[in-house]
């Protein structure tokens, strides 16, 4: 797909439109005063790029020590 440019006014007014069509593959990059700004795209395209460190939904509510953090990491 073609990447367009978008306003950054406008992806703040229509923050979930814009999530759905990057969802489905669509780029966008983003201006302020015609200057861009950064460039949205769908995680599908930047896969192997991200690296999980520590998955912190397994960690317990009430707190853990920085020992255990640190063997999360």
């Amino acid at each position: 797909m073609k990447t367009q440019i978008l306003g950054l006014k406008e992806l703040r007014e229509n923050m979930q439109k814009y999530a759905s069509l990057t969802e489905r593959g669509q780029t966008f990059i983003v201006v302020k005063k015609s200057k861009p700004l950064f460039k949205i795209s769908s995680f599908d395209e930047d896969e192997g790029l991200w690296e999980t460190v520590a998955d912190f939904t397994k960690i317990r509510k009430r707190g853990i020590s920085a020992e255990e953090l640190l063997k999360y990491l």
